[in-house]
């Protein structure tokens, strides 16, 4: 067995050298994929997005599907069907994509409530039920998500049961000069990340690997002071007066692994405040829902969360 911890920096920095600029992202990605949570992906069109998962896919080992979600994609290109055999005259079962291990569901709000639904089971117990009979997924499933931060126009949004299941929403923003520059010079020395570059990366962790990862974290400490810190925040996400909606009972249980996943990637064995709220964007952001009014005044969520965040002393 690596040193995990060693193997989740390597895994980090290759994956910075194919994704340049994305820094925050592939941060954030590694927090998810150690917490065990399912991740959205929003930005515009040509940064990185399916590129940064295909890639982490083959650095992790895993078996990989991608599906390309349109308005007339059924829950069973997702799931699969039992199908009959007229020479066994029998049902065989197809399974679809989501038999696997990292699942990439692109553009997922292009497709309607009854398709994106047939995720819901999948993303919260780990299996699906086709035809009675329940089939348990790997022990390592991650949907990744996509969604396009611009084309809105015949589009159906998550509804919030759905959103809350996702551990994070991450933003891709546009990459910073130096880094764009460095693209257009990998693009023009052969160093840009390719097809054919991808297989043939070689991976750096393994399936076991990373499972073993996520049961270390039962070693992180988290003090009772930030218990009640989280739960704080956490309650009074339910009270700020520019929220309709704040963060649910299973917001809390993954904001508190995921602070322990950002203590273990920064070796540390124990978690901090500054761990619980560098997370808090990226674990609220899709799970708050402004006040009417407050949207008219021009609240943003992420101006909302950056209010929680002061207004909760943070123990001493």
């Amino acid at each position: 067995m690596p040193d995990l911890n060693a193997a989740f920096d390597r895994l980090s920095q290759s994956l910075s050298q194919i994704v340049v600029g994305q820094t925050a992202l592939v941060q954030q990605l590694m927090v998810a994929l150690l917490a065990g949570g399912h991740v959205i992906v929003e930005g515009v069109p040509g940064t990185g997005k399916t590129l940064t998962v295909k890639a982490i896919a083959q650095l992790m080992q895993a078996e990989f599907r991608r599906i390309q979600l349109t308005p007339d994609v059924l829950p069973s290109d997702i799931l699969g069907t039992n199908i009959f055999d007229l020479n066994t005259r029998s049902f065989t079962l197809q399974k679809g994509p989501v038999f696997t291990q990292v699942l990439l569901a692109d553009e997922i709000n292009r497709t309607p409530p009854k398709t994106q639904s047939a995720l819901l089971e999948a993303m919260e117990e780990q299996q699906v039920t086709l035809d009675g009979q329940s089939l348990l997924l790997p022990d390592l499933f991650w949907v990744i998500a996509t969604q396009n931060s611009l084309e809105f126009e015949g589009t159906y949004p998550l509804p919030e049961a759905q959103l809350d299941r996702f551990l994070f929403k991450l933003l891709v923003e546009y990459p910073e000069t130096k880094a764009e520059r460095q693209m257009l010079i990998n693009s023009q020395t052969g160093l840009q990340t390719k097809r054919q570059d991808l297989a043939a990366l070689k991976p750096i962790l393994s399936a076991d690997h990373i499972l073993a990862a996520r049961r270390s974290l039962r070693d992180v400490k988290l003090t009772d002071a930030l218990v009640d810190y989280l739960l704080a925040l956490v309650q009074r996400s339910r009270q700020h007066p520019d929220l309709f909606l704040g963060a649910s009972p299973r917001a809390a249980v993954a904001w508190l692994q995921a602070s322990k996943a950002q203590a273990w990637l920064a070796h540390r064995d124990f978690v901090t405040p500054d761990d619980i709220k560098a997370i808090a964007a990226p674990i609220l952001r899709h799970r708050l829902i402004l006040q009417p009014e407050a949207q008219l005044d021009g609240v943003q969520v992420e101006s909302a969360i950056s209010s929680l965040l002061s207004q909760v002393s943070v123990p001493r």
